[in-house]
């Protein structure tokens, strides 16, 4: 009897981690082809520190911000600063920074595979 539960956790576990992996292929998905559209090299959006480097690049924000990031609470606010000039850089509005804020995931799918545009110079340097 202790065989047969212990099997069905096993199950419920393999489940879980295929929608993790899956979630997570999917945001770096949105990412990349958000970062593309803004003419930057799309995998930048996986290494972590250089991502939010070029973030920053991509809605014109000094890079030394990053910094800043790192600072309690004041990061949270950088952050928030930068997800709105995200969205306006693709054209959209408050509703869809607060979307960026709280489902950045599934926002940046929108921006990679939407028909967003990215509205600012193009930026080569990355």
């Amino acid at each position: 009897m202790l065989g047969a539960e212990s099997s069905g956790g096993g199950a419920g576990a393999a489940i879980a981690i295929i929608f993790y992996v899956a979630f997570i292929v999917l945001a770096i998905a949105g990412m990349w082809t958000t970062f593309t559209k803004a003419g930057q090299k799309g995998w930048t959006s996986i290494i972590p520190i250089l991502n939010t480097l070029v973030m920053l690049k991509i809605v014109k924000r000094p890079l030394w911000w990053i910094i800043l990031m790192l600072i309690p609470c004041v990061g949270i606010v950088v952050w928030i600063i930068v997800a709105n000039e995200m969205s306006k850089a693709y054209g959209h509005g408050v509703g869809f920074t607060i979307g960026l804020i709280l489902l950045w995931p599934i926002f940046f799918l929108i921006l990679g595979f939407g028909s967003s545009q990215y509205q600012l110079e193009k930026d080569p340097l990355f």
